[in-house]
């Protein structure tokens, strides 16, 4: 999908809230390929270092195709945030 290949953009260019936008008009319709969109939205959310929300995007494209790249993002996501959240568990 054409759209997607902008937004990808936008979010490597740094207008990741344009980007956010635009994907969450697509959730609006009934569009296949809806993974990609969730996992694009993780993407946009980790970027702004929201990680609860982009570890719920990447999980719901998991659940909508379970060989989505949202699954290596999703355990990379946790690797770093355990790496960076180590003193919780040494507490």
């Amino acid at each position: 999908m054409e759209q997607l290949n902008t937004i990808k953009e936008l979010i490597n260019q740094g207008s990741v809230e344009e980007a956010i936008q635009k994907l969450d008009q697509i959730l609006q319709t009934d569009l296949p390929d809806m993974d990609e969109v969730y996992y694009l939205r993780g993407n946009a959310y980790r970027k702004l270092g929201n990680w609860q929300l982009a570890l719920n995007n990447y999980q719901y494209a998991i659940d909508l195709n379970p060989e989505s790249p949202a699954q290596h993002a999703y355990r990379m996501a946790m690797d770093i945030l355990n790496f960076f959240n180590k003193d919780m568990y040494n507490q």
